[in-house]
């Protein structure tokens, strides 16, 4: 079984508007699910829309990141309530903690991204963390969200420093599936790797204006954002597992595994991640284009503010065993980087850290 994509999405400035008939058909009585006080605003028009279209209407707020904490005390809220879906309305974990919810407890979802940080709208997977914000597992979901409304006036709303990881997220795409999938002899697959292509020139032409002109430049923002949140989830959907993750996301679950005073998000620490994987395709696949592809990414990402090393994350990892501790878990069974068709082992990812942290790149 394949879950390709929602059932029913709506885009554009007036999305959310265009949907709320749809939405009171499929709903009686929903959970508004979100978590940040920035996007509160946002989440209280979305009640008071629901609340106009004659629906019983409760909210929750989740605590930590998607983590079965969370979930366990948000599912008990719904079934004292009787709600009958979950509206997700938030980033990638709050998305990710409405799908795994709503199947749980086999109600729809309707995902409503408030920034184009993550493709977490569109796929039929969860990520799941501690509380603290450490990497435990991806779940696979049987469907997709019932519903994604991708409303540009809500997009707009969120900082720019969202939009720079989602492109970062979205880069990762053909970097990832390109290097895992390209042998496999199957249409569909195929066809995912040539969009995730296409997506990554168009993030590389359009990116930075989007991301430093914003609204001025409008059609670069347009193409911008909805490459992040729809076409990346787009060639998840279409390739399947091996089109989703490979070392770059590996890596940004280890990294995961440090906890560290400030939070960065999901497609920042990938952005490192994917750099780190071009590293260990020159090094370990003799790939003589990987250093020609990291010089081309560290110049759009130092414009777009995101972070290129680990130690920018606020982690020295040659202290704590910190290097150590990350190669192992980037390493453990059924980690995404044994897709890589070649074999990587602890010491592989250790050589590659310890030299990418110490070197100067000079841009």
């Amino acid at each position: 079984m394949q879950s390709i994509s929602p059932e029913t999405i709506y885009r554009g400035n007036y999305a959310w508007e265009e949907s709320l008939p749809h939405i009171a058909e499929l709903t009686k009585s929903p959970l508004i699910l979100g978590r940040g006080i920035q996007t509160n605003n946002l989440r209280n028009n979305i009640f008071k829309d629901l609340k106009n279209q004659k629906l019983n209407v409760n909210y929750a707020n989740l605590q930590f990141d998607c983590c079965y904490e969370d979930i366990t005390r948000v599912k008990n809220i719904i079934s004292n309530n009787n709600n009958d879906s979950v509206i997700a309305a938030g980033g990638g974990k709050v998305l990710d903690s409405g799908k795994y919810i709503a199947e749980s407890l086999n109600i729809p979802c309707i995902t409503v991204p408030l920034s184009a940080s993550t493709c977490a709208g569109w796929t039929a997977l969860s990520n799941i963390y501690t509380k603290d914000g450490q990497f435990i597992k991806d779940v696979a979901l049987r469907s997709c969200p019932k519903i994604l409304v991708y409303d540009h006036k809500f997009i707009k709303t969120a900082p720019s420093r969202t939009l720079a990881s989602g492109i970062a997220d979205a880069l990762a795409k053909w970097y990832e599936s390109s290097i895992t999938s390209a042998t496999i002899d199957d249409g569909l697959v195929q066809q995912a790797i040539q969009i995730s292509r296409v997506l990554r020139d168009q993030l590389l032409i359009d990116g930075e204006k989007a991301f430093k002109d914003q609204f001025e430049n409008y059609p670069s923002w347009q193409n911008t954002v909805e490459a992040c949140g729809l076409t990346a989830g787009l060639v998840g959907g279409i390739g399947g597992e091996k089109c989703r993750t490979a070392a770059a996301h590996a890596i940004h679950n280890a990294i995961t595994q440090i906890i560290t005073p400030n939070k960065f998000l999901h497609g920042e620490i990938v952005g490192v991640g994917l750099l780190l994987q071009l590293r260990l395709e020159e090094m370990k696949n003799n790939n003589k284009l990987a250093d020609q592809s990291i010089k081309q990414l560290l110049v759009l990402m130092k414009e777009l503010n995101l972070p290129t090393t680990i130690g920018q994350l606020g982690i020295n990892v040659f202290e704590n065993n910190n290097l150590d501790k990350i190669a192992d878990f980037t390493c453990r069974d059924k980690s995404e980087i044994h897709f890589l068709p070649f074999e990587i082992n602890k010491r592989d990812i250790i050589e590659v850290i310890s030299n990418f942290e110490q070197q100067k790149i000079k841009i």
